[in-house]
């Protein structure tokens, strides 16, 4: 039988998340928000992001259209391949597969950065100094990934979209025209929200993530890597768990 004691670890980690979040909230409305780091973070979150979300997306859309094409021949609805492919990319596979995508490069960079910071002492320097690490250090990157993974996400869907386009017309001809028309036609508005609220949730997760295990990593080389593999198994985690969540409250309350 487990021991009272068994769960100590994990708990005394669950109250260091919920003073790590109590800290960042306080922080976020403190003045002299640091700008010019939320910006250089967010281009470091964002625009360095931009290669490796095309290139998902565009697989993506092309592996999709390109494995729905025999089933959907074999009912004669390959018209619908199109608006099918549409739904599924915005509403689940495309934040999903978008937030894993970031959680691998930017949770664990930011898990290495502050690991790395944090075993050379430089955030004890900054507190010496008077500087408000938490505030330059955490709200900026969680914020800039809240700002920049939707982003981030509205530009893989369109790539997607435009790698659909491109496996249909491998075997067939459609009209770019004709071929956007069909995949926006079908979208409605509760397609496009909750997706926009996930990825929003999935942005927190991640630079939450990275920050916690970053500024709480032990002493030693080691832990920064520590950090950074713990911060993109962790984020991947909270995204799956939290895509499961709004998916359930979404069918609740906009697909009933």
């Amino acid at each position: 039988m487990l021991s009272k004691h068994s769960f100590s670890p994990a708990l005394i980690d669950i109250a260091d998340q919920t003073l790590f979040f109590k800290s960042f909230f306080r922080n976020s409305f403190k003045k002299g928000f640091e700008w010019n780091e939320f910006l250089r973070q967010a281009y470091v979150t964002g625009y360095r992001s931009i290669g490796i979300i095309a290139l998902t997306g565009f697989i993506l859309g092309f592996v999709l259209t390109l494995q729905s094409l025999p089933t959907m021949k074999q009912f004669g609805a390959v018209s619908f391949i199109p608006g099918m492919v549409s739904i599924s990319v915005i509403r689940e596979i495309g934040p999903v597969i978008v937030g894993l995508m970031c959680a691998g490069k930017i949770s664990s960079s930011m898990g290495a950065e502050l690991g790395s910071m944090n075993v050379t002492e430089q955030i004890d320097a900054m507190v010496v100094s008077g500087a408000n690490p938490m505030q330059y250090l955490v709200v900026t990157r969680i914020l800039a990934c809240i700002v920049m993974v939707p982003l981030l996400t509205v530009f893989a869907d369109v790539i997607a979209l435009l790698g659909g386009f491109v496996s249909s017309n491998l075997e067939g001809s459609i009209s770019a025209r004709l071929y956007f028309y069909k995949s926006t036609s079908v979208l409605e508005f509760s397609d496009i929200i909750p997706s926009l609220i996930k990825t929003i949730l999935f942005g927190f997760a991640i630079g939450f993530v990275g920050c916690y295990k970053g500024f709480h990593s032990n002493r030693g080389t080691e832990s920064v890597g520590l950090a950074a593999n713990s911060a993109v198994v962790t984020a991947s985690v909270w995204i799956i768990v939290i895509d499961a969540i709004v998916v359930q409250i979404t069918n609740v309350f906009v697909y009933k």
